[in-house]
């Protein structure tokens, strides 16, 4: 026998499978996309008797038929020896307490002959249902499937496990259920149901062999308790809300003191490399370009890891499942699915897999709509901006008790939900369709948290972030630098003079020329001649070239706007004198008013301005991908463009 050196986990959703990834591959893993489709596929590898073992994480299915593109991914991995994903063993995940409904997915899979180990999950939850698994037993019923007790939490049962995938089992001779021909069953629906009953028919007779003891007659445990508050049709809805304001006072008093820390260290940064390197060209782009640039973005990691922390917190409790199905009465009065909340609340960390997780929604209707409105839930990538534009018009002052900054970036975070729903209602109208849609879903009980999981997936979440954001910022900061550094030398040059001429003639003073010039040599460059190409267009919004320039840049990622205006305010800068970014804009002047350029109707404009924006050529992408059509993804970037600009353009002229 040969040793294992390409495996496969698979199983129905929500079954601990993950977890066991995680376990397995610790943080030797990685994320991509299968060849040709959307879908994820996320690898890992680890040593298992000297030798290093891949492993194939395949998306949650409930058959080897496939209905959905997940599903399409898995048929085709499996049912091709020639694959290059083709697993030498399967592990197929299970959960202990619901065997019935799990091992549907492992009888298809043993009747096609594949070399299988079966790890059961959720032995806690067995435990209080009453239950034990006969391993024994299962083996006598399931000849050469060894079956091994998971534990996700501790590991327990992890080296039995890499010791039954060491090596290829020899697969008998195997035809418990299925016909002749396995693909006659592939696209008959009806031979498929009468193939599944037939499955749990079987499986009725043989679990009570295979089962000890019997679920007990208790009385309601803690779950259900306290689900009749959790999930009621009116306190539920108050519960999540304060969730949700909790989070975010949280993520605007907690994060302040790491980003002070973050953001004094890149300005002291700044003037180690204008004080200790030779002066230059190359001094100049590191202390005024990319420096200021990355630390821009790079401040505001502790709120997006606070974000990504407890939206994963609500998941490895069980709440999430109780948001999804308080949620589903409320969305499908606006014409979604029950189960485009999941897609939509993970549009809050990142728009992408939000979009792409729409692919579980059979309806098409409800799936086009669930798309469409997703980008307007305000995702990770917009936190900078509205923690800098909050940080500047906003006054730190507390209200009851509430710091007015955090329900700011909360009040900014329901209005986009509440677009979302009002835009998907619009469409309701204008995508009919007769085909129904409905939610079932399984509640799984409360559970403290797995706080190495959650380690795993923030690194894993803050990781991406950091270095697919970090690379379009450093190199839009290179590029803004040398545009904003360089103009036309003859227009630069009669700037100069002009500003020369007005000190000569007493105009100016002395101590605010350098000043000055440096603002004369920014409008003049091929930055500032841009900036004020477009400022008439967005002058009614209540903002100014360099607000305009920003905007332009943020078309790449929302998050690049911090990092532009920090480039930007950067350029000419000597940093003796410590001012943080924010000051910097704080005293930023109208030359012709004289009053400040960021009040609060300009800034409370541009954060309606990013609430809207469909401002990320990568959600754009996905969504050509997802649909498949330029059409969707043109229609979704104009008529969010057209509520950003005529939100931004009543909201400044609402307060100013």
């Amino acid at each position: 026998m040969k040793e294992v050196r390409k495996i496969a986990l698979i199983g129905n959703p929500n079954t601990g499978k993950t977890s066991l990834f995680n376990l397995l591959t610790g943080l030797n893993q990685h994320v991509g996309n299968f060849p040709g489709v959307t879908v994820d596929k996320k690898t890992g590898s680890f040593q298992n008797g000297g030798h290093e073992v891949q492993v194939l994480d395949l998306p949650g299915t409930y058959s080897v038929f496939p209905r959905s593109e997940d599903e399409k991914v898995v048929y085709r991995i499996l049912n091709d020896s020639s694959h290059k994903d083709y697993p030498e063993v399967l592990v197929v995940v299970a959960d202990a307490s619901n065997l019935e409904r799990n091992l549907l997915l492992f009888t298809q899979l043993y009747d096609m002959g594949l070399p299988i180990v079966l790890a059961l999950t959720m032995r806690d939850i067995a435990k209080q249902k009453g239950i034990a698994v006969d391993l024994a037993k299962f083996a006598e019923k399931f000849p050469d499937a060894p079956v091994v007790y998971i534990n996700g939490r501790t590991g327990e049962g992890l080296a039995e496990l890499k010791k039954f995938i060491r090596f290829v089992p020899s697969v008998a001779a195997r035809r418990l259920f299925y016909p002749t021909k396995f693909d006659e069953l592939l696209n008959n629906t009806e031979a498929q149901a009468a193939d599944a009953e037939k499955r749990y028919e079987m499986l009725r007779i043989i679990l009570p062999e295979i089962e000890q003891g019997k679920k007990k007659n208790e009385k309601e445990n803690f779950s259900n308790r306290l689900d009749k508050i959790m999930v009621h049709p009116f306190w539920g809805y108050i519960i999540f809300l304060g969730v949700l304001l909790c989070i975010f006072q949280f993520i605007y008093r907690i994060a302040s003191y790491p980003m002070d820390w973050i953001d004094g260290a890149f300005l002291q940064f700044s003037q180690w490399t204008k004080a200790h390197i030779p002066p230059g060209v190359f001094t100049d782009l590191l202390a005024e370009g990319i420096i200021p640039g990355i630390g821009g973005v790079t401040v505001f990691i502790p709120q997006i890891a606070l974000l990504f922390f407890f939206l994963s917190l609500l998941e490895e409790t069980g709440y999430m499942s109780r948001v999804v199905f308080i949620m589903d009465k409320l969305v499908r009065r606006f014409g979604l699915n029950g189960r485009s909340i999941v897609p939509l609340m993970g549009s809050v960390a990142c728009a992408i897999p939000g979009i792409m997780a729409t692919r579980n929604i059979n309806n098409w209707k409800d799936r086009i709509i669930t798309i469409m409105v997703a980008p307007l839930m305000s995702c990770s990538a917009r936190i900078p901006v509205y923690t800098l534009l909050i940080a500047l018009v906003v006054p730190n002052e507390s209200i009851a008790g509430f710091d007015l900054r955090g329900l700011f970036l909360f009040g900014l975070y329901a209005l986009g939900l509440i677009s979302a729903l009002l835009v998907a209602w619009v469409m309701k109208i204008f995508i009919p369709s007769t085909e129904k849609s409905f939610l079932i879903m399984e509640m799984p009980v409360y559970r403290f948290p797995r706080w190495k999981q959650i380690s795993i997936g923030l690194w894993e979440k803050t990781r991406v972030f950091i270095f697919d954001a970090g690379k379009i910022i450093l190199a839009i900061s290179v590029i803004l630098w040398a545009l904003a550094s360089y103009g036309p030398p003859d227009r630069m040059d009669s700037a100069i003079k002009e500003l020369d001429e007005a000190v000569q003639q007493g105009a100016i003073s002395t101590d605010d020329y350098e000043k000055m010039q440096g603002t004369v040599k920014l409008e003049n460059s091929f930055i500032g001649i841009v900036g004020h190409s477009i400022e008439p267009i967005i002058k009614p919004l209540g903002y100014d070239w360099k607000m305009g320039i920003a905007l332009i840049t943020s078309f790449a990622a929302r998050e690049v706007f911090v990092g532009s205006m920090a480039t930007i305010y950067s350029v000419g800068e000597d940093f003796e004198n410590n001012r943080s970014l924010l000051d910097r804009m704080k005293e930023e002047k109208n030359p012709l008013t004289g009053e400040r350029v960021y009040t609060f109707a300009s800034g409370a404009s541009l954060m309606i301005f990013y609430v809207f924006a469909m401002q990320c050529m990568a959600t754009f992408a996905v969504v050509k991908r997802e649909t498949n059509s330029w059409k969707w993804p043109l229609i979704q970037m104009t008529y969010m463009g057209i509520l950003a600009y005529a939100g931004a353009f009543i909201t400044f002229h609402i307060f100013n």
